[in-house]
């Protein structure tokens, strides 16, 4: 009972304080000017810190919520997914000097050949308006010695439930670049001993920046789907920063021919 009645009494003091300003705000035309240089330092100090409370309040109450999994879904979709790394804050939110094979969250991994890496990544917060996604991935790569740099996101389980070849898979993504380059999706499905994969490249010039592998087009055995992940591949990210804003899949059936 203690918590509803320090609500009661701390809306009755807000009340107070307001009719307080209100009753001098309204005899401020007739004050003589001593009160009224000392109500007007008075009304300053406490503009100060309201205006420090609304701008934080503002700024926060803008950003996307934390955990949020809102997700543009196609038409038809019977599944959606947004990696943890864009939805909610990591534990280790960076690292500079990247080893290849690091892991970032529990989803995603970096893979590099450099013998001496100059990359780091960070999950950054969204701060715009149009972002869905709470955080994003940026990357500063500078001198680059190696043949190749990615990415490989592992994608739930649930994914390959009911998984045919009927289904289209979809990567949708919102990426920032310092200057262009190319980056190539490529679907890996593991199915008993073999694997099939499916190789796309984004187009980074578009509007909307997504990639659809046709299931049909491969050997998948529907019946012995096991795991599926996806490799981002970046070509020429020498002196370059990377960020990935959002990251989202889905799939949905194709229509019967």
């Amino acid at each position: 009972m203690a918590k509803p009645i320090s609500s009661f009494a701390q809306a009755l003091r807000q009340r107070r304080v307001l009719r307080h300003w209100n009753r001098v705000a309204d005899m401020a035309p007739s004050q003589p000017l001593s009160a009224l240089r000392s109500q007007r330092g008075q009304a300053r100090q406490l503009r100060r810190q309201l205006d420090r409370l609304i701008h934080e309040a503002e700024s926060r109450l803008a950003l996307p919520l934390i955990g949020s999994n809102a997700i543009r879904r196609p038409l038809g979709a019977d599944w959606a997914y947004r990696p943890v790394l864009w939805r909610g804050p990591l534990d280790v939110p960076g690292a500079a000097s990247v080893e290849s094979r690091t892991a970032i969250g529990d989803e995603v991994t970096v893979f590099h050949d450099c013998d001496v890496s100059e990359l780091t990544v960070r999950q950054i917060r969204n701060t715009r308006e149009s972002d869905l996604a709470p955080f994003g991935l940026r990357m500063d790569v500078f001198r680059f010695d190696g043949s190749f740099l990615s990415l490989v996101l592992e994608l739930p389980e649930d994914v390959v439930q009911g998984l045919t070849r009927r289904h289209l898979l979809r990567m949708d993504a919102v990426v920032e670049m310092e200057k262009p380059l190319e980056i190539f999706a490529r679907l890996n499905v593991r199915h008993g001993p073999n694997t099939e994969q499916i190789v796309r490249e984004l187009p980074l010039h578009d509007d909307d920046v997504f990639v659809e592998f046709d299931l049909a087009y491969t050997k998948m055995n529907e019946k012995r789907v096991e795991k599926v992940w996806i490799d981002l591949i970046f070509e020429g990210p020498e002196m370059n920063e990377i960020v990935l804003r959002d990251l989202t899949f889905s799939r949905r059936p194709r229509a019967e021919l």
